[in-house]
Parts: structure tokens; C-alpha cells; sequence
């Protein structure tokens, strides 16, 4: 542990007298345009790059035509403020497994609920240490310092190793970053669905919400959802039910293609 904290170090300092032109890297803000009808989205050209590194934001192998339907619920955990509990509790009482995408701050001050997360079956992935703008991150050793200096903590923490599943903050992204991503041994996740549920003081109407979700629910679907919103906790469990009734199962990201 002590040499692992001591090559932890170096790699920070390293990245802190680094100065590089980032110049050369054209940042991408990752996005999805909705379907109609319940099918899938189509990945805008532009997009088009990150399948050459393997990452994923729908699943390919369950399209529209697929006899077998799923969906995958992921959460960007940021911090908690009392809902993502809720969340957890529901996921508990419905008997499904999700996948949260970490930050620093829940592991230091709520490692306790961060350990359920592991105990009870859900994927616990990397969401960088400080949800900085990793478009603007250019070199290795700053990538491989928000990401590993993460998988540290949570191994300090808790005792458990995290997935290696990783997703941008706010979807913001480079073509160096998903070659990095890869290297150290991630895939990179997005997602083919989200909608506006992460300010506190500007929660969407529950009903509006659930049928906004409702109408564009597709098979293979990649959910993005931020567990501090009361209306997501207030909402989850009449989803699942209402996605049960349609049909779908429930799969974290260790299942994507």
C-alpha cells in the first residue's frame, strides 16, 4: 500500500509541472438524439470514434427486432443528500442491479452506503476523482491520475476493487481519452438516454417525468439518471414496475457488448 501511495504521488506532481498544447484534440460533448416510437437512437457521425475503442452507449446486441428486452440503469453518484439512499432501497426491494458511476466525495463521506453498493450486487464504476472537464485532460498521466487516484480511495475505503467501467463527466470526452481509457483497462460508457433530473432546486414534476422516461424507453437502452433528485426516488420504483410490465429485464454494465 505504502508504494502504491508513494507512485500515486509522483504521478501527480508529474502531472502538475506538465504544460502541454492540447491544441490538437478536438473535444466532444457526447449526446443522443431521441427516436420515435420506443426504438433505438441513432449514433450521430461525429460520434462515430468511440467504437473504435470499445465503448459503449447502447446495446448493440439487443436492438429492435430482439426478442429479449433490457435495460441498464446507471447513476452518476456524485454526493448524497439523502435520495440515492432511497434509490438503493428500492433497487433492493424490486430486486434489481444497477450501475453508479463514482466520484471521490460518497466514497470519503458516505463510504458506508458505498460498500451496500458492492454487497448487494450493483457495478460500482469510475466517474473521475473531481468531475473536471477530461476534454482538456491531454496527457496520460493527469487521465491516469483522476481515474486510478479514485480506484485508490475506494480500495482504502471500503475494501473493494472498482469496474472498469468509466464515464466522462458530462459526457465530455476526446479521442486521446478513450485510447487512454483503454489502456488502463476501462470501458468507456455513455448512454442512449437522459433528460433533465440533476438540479435539486429545479426537479422535474414526477408524472411529467416517469412519462417523458416511459415514452423513450428502447431496447438495449443505457439510462442516465443522477440519484440526488428526489423526483428519480420518487419515481423509480413505479418505473420499474411499469418496465417489468413491458417486458424488461434489468442488466449492469459488466453485460454491455
Amino acid at each position: 500500500m505504502k508504494k502504491k501511495s508513494i507512485l500515486t504521488c509522483f504521478i501527480f506532481l508529474l502531472s502538475a509541472v506538465l504544460v502541454l498544447d492540447c491544441s490538437a484534440y478536438d473535444g466532444v460533448s457526447w449526446y443522443t438524439v431521441r427516436s420515435k416510437n420506443r426504438s433505438q437512437p441513432r449514433l450521430d457521425a461525429r460520434l462515430s470514434v468511440i467504437e473504435r475503442y470499445n465503448a459503449a452507449w447502447i446495446d448493440t446486441a439487443h436492438g429492435d427486432d430482439s426478442e429479449e428486452k433490457v435495460l441498464y440503469l446507471t447513476f452518476d453518484f456524485g454526493y448524497e443528500n439523502g435520495n440515492t439512499e432511497r434509490i438503493v432501497n428500492t433497487l433492493r426491494d424490486k430486486g434489481v442491479k444497477a450501475s453508479f458511476f463514482l466520484l471521490s466525495a460518497p466514497i470519503e463521506k458516505n463510504t458506508e452506503l458505498v460498500c451496500r453498493l458492492f454487497a448487494e450486487g450493483h457495478a460500482v464504476c469510475n466517474h473521475t476523482q473531481h468531475h473536471r472537464d477530461m476534454s482538456k485532460c491531454c496527457d496520460k498521466v493527469e487521465f491516469t491520475w483522476e481515474l486510478s487516484g479514485l480506484e485508490e480511495l475506494c480500495k482504502l475505503k471500503t475494501g473493494y476493487d472498482m469496474d472498469k467501467f468509466y464515464r466522462p463527466p458530462e459526457g465530455k470526452f476526446t479521442e486521446e481519452n478513450l485510447r487512454f481509457a483503454t489502456e488502463l483497462g476501462y470501458k468507456t460508457v455513455f448512454w442512449s438516454f437522459a433528460y433533465a433530473d440533476w438540479d435539486n432546486n429545479a426537479q422535474p414534476d414526477p408524472q411529467k417525468a416517469k412519462k417523458l422516461i416511459l415514452e423513450n424507453t428502447h431496447n438495449g437502452a443505457v439510462i442516465l439518471l443522477h440519484p440526488t433528485s428526489a423526483t428519480n426516488a420518487e419515481i423509480l420504483g413505479e418505473l420499474i414496475d411499469e418496465w417489468r410490465g413491458m417486458g424488461y429485464d434489468f442488466r449492469t454494465v459488466k453485460s454491455l457488448p
